[in-house]
């Protein structure tokens, strides 16, 4: 399996994890070693963020400004922001990912979303990750569904929508009698 990196990655609808089920996420690095990734889908609702930033002693005020939504990332160093943004912004320490998405997760990038300098981003805290071949075998077990992604999705789409246009958009049946067995 090549690099999954730039793709977006699906949850099943019979993932049933309070993390990952109906999750969208977005892969922003996979090798041997393993792979990192981005829930793009699950914005923290105004509580869960105060009680986030009470335990990190963090000035909610300063980053709720920044967004009108933070999402959950993933379960890994959610203390940790990360800015999933268009590539129109590049400071030392962005990674690009492709040639429409990059990462920065220096505090130099939250003064420059406060002069909004950045066209597209989403600010998330936490990551998902995945050791060497863990993902692989996640998707051979049919847990997730991969397709490519492009910045009108990863932006603009509502995160309430994203989860069923993206398994819509593969043909994966929502209907909730689908994959319900019986006798006549």
């Amino acid at each position: 399996m090549g690099s999954l990196k730039n793709h977006i990655l699906i949850s099943m609808p019979h993932m049933g994890d309070s993390f990952f089920g109906k999750s969208v996420i977005f892969i922003c690095e996979h090798d041997t070693s393993g792979a990192m990734g981005l829930i793009i889908n699950k914005p923290f609702k105004e509580s869960n963020l105060n009680n986030i930033f009470e335990k990190l002693y963090v000035d909610d005020d300063s980053l709720l400004s920044l967004s009108e939504e933070i999402y959950f990332g993933g379960p890994v160093l959610i203390e940790r922001g990360i800015i999933l943004h268009t590539t129109d912004y590049k400071s030392e320490g962005t990674v690009r990912i492709s040639d429409e998405f990059a990462i920065t997760s220096q505090k130099t990038i939250l003064k420059e979303l406060q002069n909004q300098s950045i066209s597209q981003y989403k600010l998330i805290l936490g990551h998902a990750g995945w050791s060497s071949g863990q993902l692989e075998r996640e998707i051979e077990n049919g847990d997730w569904l991969l397709q490519s992604t492009t910045q009108d999705f990863v932006f603009k789409v509502p995160a309430d929508q994203m989860w069923p246009q993206a398994v819509g958009s593969i043909g994966v049946d929502l209907d909730p009698v689908s994959g319900i067995g019986g006798q006549a």
